[in-house]
């Protein structure tokens, strides 16, 4: 959709959560509707603006305040103190920018907001506009939030087999960790049943995921909300292409070893390399970085390690200089620009969500090591349900050992099984692409609530 000569014909106010895991995607999304004619308006918290890469983020935004904007989630005595003070604040700031931006001769007409914060839509509401809430997890997990929001799934788990509509059979250990392992985060089991608070009121409930990949979710959920998904919300270049500029993510919260990354790649065979990245909040136990580290090892495969400044004294004594000939470890790494590499042929993983669509959408078969909240899930339906990955069991210590880290990666690199699951990782990468190039499924639905928006 074009503009009407240089005026847009509708503002969209996106609200993300103050985490690169959820600004990312609500960036992304960003990217697609002004792509289709639509302003858009980033809002951050000022405590994570300044982790910001200004440069890489072609989406303007403004900030608001969670109370904390020196240090975030970082200064506050706990989450539940966190969350309660952004609410009080984050909604009297957020208040302060439609007014702001109404008296400047560009209304808001819409407020996307991550359902973290569902007190964005009740400030969107006392304002008229429309309300949609942009779901940064998979659908299936979402089902489950709102199955136990809804008192509908009995806590704590009981039964040995999970059945939840438009779900496969879920074991306990399958279910986010908030839920399997009942008061592990209190504060974070509030916020994500809490998503659902008065998700009734929304006009729009938004999915990053894609319809052929949790159809059977999809469609139970678009029964009760009006659901549309939108994802994979990946950067353009490694999808469609049809976004000339969208090639990186704007925020990163370490600053990637690009040049080394890219350089070590690019000296390695097709296919050859195994690589290894938690993320930026997993904290592995010692004894769990060491398994890992043999695991690597023995697997005798070319590796390249993700591993934060925060976690290298965890490492095995001299394992960096004694494995540099097939490994190279780094503190962070351009995540997609890796995946899309031809050179790497495994991805071990926590499977994070965002994690587990750049994945995907790169046609990369995982070793999924969960860790925490949603990962799982995700680990769970990675292996069973699309079939484009392992998940490494655990011993009665909760620790994937290194001989069963050795074998899940050499059953990937190597086995029959192996060769099936790259089969089956090209297939969800074209699915991915196809659902955002012009006239898929996600881009439908993008069409779809740009087209309401501008007629409301």
């Amino acid at each position: 959709m074009e503009m009407e000569g240089n005026v847009y014909r509708a503002h969209c106010l996106v609200l993300a959560y103050p985490a690169q895991g959820h600004i990312n995607p609500m960036m992304e999304f960003s990217k697609r509707l002004e792509h289709k004619g639509v302003k858009v308006t980033l809002v951050i918290t000022k405590s994570i603006s300044h982790t910001m890469d200004k440069e890489a983020n072609s989406i303007p935004f403004e900030t608001i305040s969670d109370g904390y904007d020196e240090g975030g989630v970082a200064e506050a005595e706990s989450i539940h103190a966190y969350l309660e003070r952004f609410r009080r604040v984050g909604s009297q700031t957020l208040t302060e920018l439609i007014e702001k931006l109404s008296n400047s001769g560009c209304p808001v007409d819409c407020v996307v907001y991550d359902p973290f914060l569902p007190w964005a839509l009740d400030i969107a509401k006392k304002f008229g506009l429309v309300g949609a809430m942009l779901f940064t997890q998979s659908c299936a997990v979402d089902n489950i939030y709102y199955h136990v929001y809804k008192g509908v799934l009995k806590l704590p788990l009981s039964e040995t087999e999970i059945f939840l509509p438009g779900s496969p059979p879920l074991r306990p250990q399958d279910m986010p960790s908030f839920i399997y392992d009942l008061g592990s985060y209190p504060a974070y089991f509030d916020m994500v049943v809490g998503q659902f608070s008065n998700v009734d009121k929304a006009d729009w409930v938004l999915v990053n995921t894609f319809y052929e990949l949790e159809e059977e979710v999809v469609d139970w959920m678009a029964k009760i909300f009006p659901l549309r998904t939108i994802g994979p919300t990946i950067p353009s270049m490694f999808l469609d292409k049809r976004l000339e500029d969208d090639k990186d993510y704007g925020l990163s919260i370490f600053k990637p070893e690009t040049d080394a990354c890219m350089k070590w790649l690019n000296g390695r065979p097709r296919g050859s390399v195994v690589y290894v990245s938690f993320g930026s909040f997993v904290d592995f136990q010692v004894e769990q970085m060491e398994e890992i580290a043999w695991g690597l090892r023995m697997s005798n495969r070319c590796f390249l390690w993700v591993v934060r400044t925060s976690e290298e004294a965890k490492l095995p004594k001299n394992f960096v200089e004694e494995t540099s000939e097939k490994g190279l470890v780094v503190s962070w790494c351009p995540q997609l620009k890796v995946l899309a590499h031809e050179a790497v042929g495994c991805f071990v993983t926590h499977c994070g969500w965002n994690s587990t669509l750049e994945a995907l959408s790169s046609g990369v078969p995982m070793v999924a090591i969960p860790y925490w909240s949603d990962q799982s899930t995700n680990a769970k339906y990675t292996m069973d349900v699309w079939k484009m990955g392992l998940k490494a069991p655990v011993d009665e210590k909760g620790l994937v050992r290194r001989e069963i880290a050795e074998h899940c990666i050499r059953e990937i690199m190597e086995g029959e099984r192996g060769e099936e699951i790259k089969k089956n990782a090209l297939k969800w990468r074209k699915l991915a692409k196809e659902a955002v190039d012009e006239g898929g499924s996600s881009d439908k639905n993008i069409e779809e609530f740009v087209a309401k928006l501008v007629h409301s």
